[in-house]
């Protein structure tokens, strides 16, 4: 009961943070709450939001994947390979969610039949695709796919600023809120994360259950390469670069524990428009691109730094009532 008033409270503390930035960027600009702005700010987040939602599921069970951006880059270069050599689109696009499914599934064995840790893998595998993606394309872009298709990207809802990658990440969330939140998989999640020998003697599958989870890592990964291709209307070998700290730096953020067994969707959500909000204030007073990096960085460490000072709070708030407790 306390991990979930705790967890809601930094989800409000998040979601206020949300509106502070909103507001800091009014201050900065006038043009920052205007709807054209703020269509261009959500549609910026696409990626990063979609690759989110799987982070927070991995990490949940105490896992991480880095080779998430490197898979959207891999899967970018293949998209454009497969369309230059006249591979027709509805095919084109099942192979490159095939090829990220293999990428993820690749990270999965080595972790749960080799017994690897998930971090070093990963580490291996984000130089892995990335060098792959350079293989398919090399310095190339390819830019001439079709307007049907790169509509998808960069368009809106007709009749409205929504733009249709973040339509596509809302019914994405929901699914994956339901999934984690009211369903019996999803509660083995926080069991394997909390204490996976616990959850072994309990009779759950850990390494199968991880493995799906790898898989749909690098599912959705493919995925936001094909919103990334269609929204630039390019497949370039270096498409992604650097989002995998944003993604993880999102999912952090949100209370999620990077030790396992503890966290939300709604808290990652949340999280990676406060990151993406912020950034796009700083961007509007044109602020510098290594500036950006630096923020980010900032909140990756503050994400693991303030939680953990607060749990030392709670912990030191709760030896000292014992103590007043105790007789003489």
């Amino acid at each position: 009961m306390k991990q979930l008033r705790a967890s809601l409270g930094w989800e409000a503390t998040i979601l206020g943070l949300v509106v502070l930035a909103l507001l800091g960027g009014a201050l900065l600009s006038p043009d920052f709450l205007t709807a054209s702005n703020l269509s261009f700010l959500v549609a910026n987040l696409a990626e990063v939001a979609l690759m989110a939602l799987t982070m927070t599921l991995l990490v949940i069970v105490a896992e991480i994947d880095l080779s998430v951006a490197s898979i959207l880059g891999m899967c970018s270069s293949l998209l454009g390979l497969l369309w230059a050599s006249h591979v027709p689109m509805p095919l084109a696009l099942l192979l490159v969610l095939g090829a990220g499914a293999l990428a993820g599934g690749l990270n999965g064995l080595l972790v749960t039949r080799l017994g690897l840790p998930s971090l070093a893998v990963t580490i291996g595998t984000l130089a892995l695709y990335r060098g792959l993606a350079y293989a398919m394309l090399g310095d190339r872009a390819i830019a001439d796919f079709p307007q049907t298709y790169t509509n998808l990207g960069f368009g809106n809802i007709p009749g409205t600023q929504i733009p249709l990658p973040i339509a596509l990440f809302v019914v994405l969330a929901l699914i994956t809120a339901v999934v984690l939140h009211a369903t019996a998989f999803g509660r083995s999640l926080y069991a394997i994360g909390a204490n996976e020998v616990a959850a072994r003697f309990a009779g759950l599958r850990v390494e199968r259950v991880k493995l799906i989870l790898f898989v749909l890592s690098g599912l959705m990964s493919a995925l936001a390469g094909i919103v990334f291709t269609f929204r630039f209307s390019s497949a370039r070998a270096d498409n992604g670069a650097g989002l995998e700290l944003s993604v993880i730096a999102a999912v952090l953020l949100g209370g999620v524990s990077i030790f396992g067994g503890r966290g939300s969707v709604v808290g990652a959500v949340a999280a990676v428009f406060l990151i993406g909000v912020i950034n796009g204030a700083l961007t509007i007073v044109d602020v510098s691109n290594e500036i950006l990096t630096i923020v980010t960085g900032l909140l990756l460490i503050g994400s693991v730094l303030v939680p953990n000072l607060l749990a030392r709070v709670r912990a030191a708030r709760e030896r000292r009532a014992l103590l007043r407790r105790e007789p003489g």
